[in-house]
């Protein structure tokens, strides 16, 4: 290869490099990505804070209607308020861009959410998509579990079926459900991971 070819492609691999679509994705079984967001009510939330009790992250977006499913049958609030009294954290993320799809500022996120009955812990603002591409959050919901310690423990769908049918959930088998009743009872998770399913996150460009 001549050198100023060979040049010119190691400046490109370092562009990608820095790229946020090069961004290091979590790993099932590894320490959870850390990260600070502002929540909506404006207040700074870190992962490292949360260490010494399980977290729950949630992928949202009010119109996709995937997660319509589950806030419209009440399964996600409950599960919202089942764990969060047994001291989870649950941490609702809107990954959607200014203009894109489902985004929200503060105000919006806490009407739509008290509207719908949700009780997650806080709604954290993602709008330029750092924390969800570092989570590789493909959809919404995309869900995680994360254990006292701040490893990340499952990764994927709520739930094994993969529809907007709300008629499901009652024969559907709950991921996120059984993650967190096996790691607060010190177990290992049976089904680390699953395939996500639901809208795509719609990040900013």
């Amino acid at each position: 290869m001549k050198r100023p070819t060979l040049l010119a492609a190691l400046a490109a691999a370092a562009l990608a490099a820095f790229s946020p679509q090069a961004t290091a994705q979590a790993v099932v079984g590894q320490a959870a990505p850390a990260f600070t967001l502002t929540d909506s009510n404006g207040k700074t939330h870190t992962l490292a804070e949360l260490k010494g009790s399980p977290v729950v992250l949630e992928w949202w977006n009010y119109r996709c209607p995937f997660v319509g499913k589950h806030y419209g049958s009440g399964n996600m609030q409950r599960l919202q308020k089942q764990w969060t009294a047994k001291g989870v954290s649950w941490l609702t993320v809107s990954s959607s861009g200014a203009g894109k799809e489902g985004y929200v500022d503060g105000a919006q996120a806490n009407a739509i959410m008290k509207e719908r009955g949700g009780a997650p812990s806080a709604i954290l603002l993602d709008h330029d998509g750092r924390v969800g591409r570092a989570y590789g959050a493909r959809t919404t919901p995309h869900m995680f579990v994360i254990d006292a310690r701040g490893t990340l423990v499952y990764a994927g769908g709520i739930d094994d079926r993969p529809s907007t049918d709300q008629a499901d959930i009652a024969g559907a088998r709950n991921y996120v459900e059984a993650a967190l009743g096996e790691v607060t009872a010190g177990r290992p998770v049976t089904v680390a991971s699953s395939q996500p399913y639901g809208c795509a996150v719609k990040y900013a460009q």
